[in-house]
């Protein structure tokens, strides 16, 4: 198939083959306070290189988001191990942007408060860190947002506040949890194209979580599908169609019929 490859590892065109990110037999149990197990992840092994846009795609239930905060650091793994720039994951770190499907913003805080957030807890004085509110703000679209509190957003605009507050602390990977699952059609696209030219602009690692998979093609350089209970990789594919992706355009229906089937989906999405 000319749409993509399976590939043994994470070799993409234009990206450093050196790992940034590395999980290495990673499985995680949960245990329920009456003393039973879950098991959602088992024995996931993943590297992601500096500069790569990896989306990790699959059903409700298939351990993505715990993955995602497995190297965001708020989940300990059972067994295994996560490293980010050779250091292993011991918990939270400004060196790993999260970015959540509820925004998360502090409603007290104006969006340049919520964007400067970051900095201020590392130490960064009042003028640099506006500044770099301020910058951030305009990367993002919201030139004029930085007085503004959240409840005076749209979803798109706090979404987009919540993106800027993740990369105030220039952190070496983004982690995107279903950041635009709650959006509007029109407003989610519009998203997925700005953060496609903030990747480009930044060279940002990106790690994006989501259940649907034209979005996983549009966005990402590969797409690691997991597969169900538990959580195991199902297949890892690059995505060789040239940006900007549409549904029209030749081989992206190839590749949405394959990674469908690798997830056991309808292709009806």
């Amino acid at each position: 198939m000319t749409a993509a490859a399976i590939l043994e590892g994470p070799v993409t065109a234009g990206v450093s083959i050196r790992p940034l990110l590395e999980i290495d037999g990673v499985s995680h149990v949960y245990r329920s306070a009456l003393g039973t197990e879950t098991t959602a992840l088992d024995g996931v092994s993943l590297s992601v290189a500096r500069g790569e846009f990896v989306c990790l795609l699959g059903p409700s239930g298939c351990g993505k988001t715990t993955l995602l905060n497995m190297i965001a650091g708020f989940v300990t793994p059972s067994s295994g191990r996560i490293t980010v720039d050779g250091e292993t994951v011991r918990g939270p770190s400004p060196s790993r942007g999260v970015v959540f499907q509820d925004y998360s913003l502090f409603p007290w805080l104006t969006a340049g408060q919520n964007v400067a957030f970051g900095p201020r807890m590392a130490g960064q004085g009042p003028a640099a860190r506006r500044q770099t509110a301020r910058e951030l703000l305009a990367l993002v679209g919201l030139p004029d947002a930085a007085d503004r509190y959240p409840a005076e957003l749209s979803g798109g605009m706090k979404q987009r506040v919540a993106i800027a507050r993740a990369l105030a602390t220039d952190p070496a990977v983004l982690l995107m949890d279903e950041p635009f699952a709650a959006l509007d059609a029109m407003t989610r696209a519009a998203l997925q194209r700005q953060l496609l030219a903030i990747h480009e602009a930044r060279s940002k690692t990106v790690l994006f979580v989501t259940h649907n998979i034209a979005e996983a093609i549009t966005l990402g350089d590969r797409v690691v599908v997991l597969s169900p209970h538990p959580g195991r990789v199902a297949a890892d594919v690059t995505v060789d169609l040239p940006r900007p992706r549409r549904r029209t355009a030749p081989g992206f229906n190839a590749l949405y019929a394959h990674l469908a089937d690798a997830i056991g989906a309808e292709t009806t999405e």
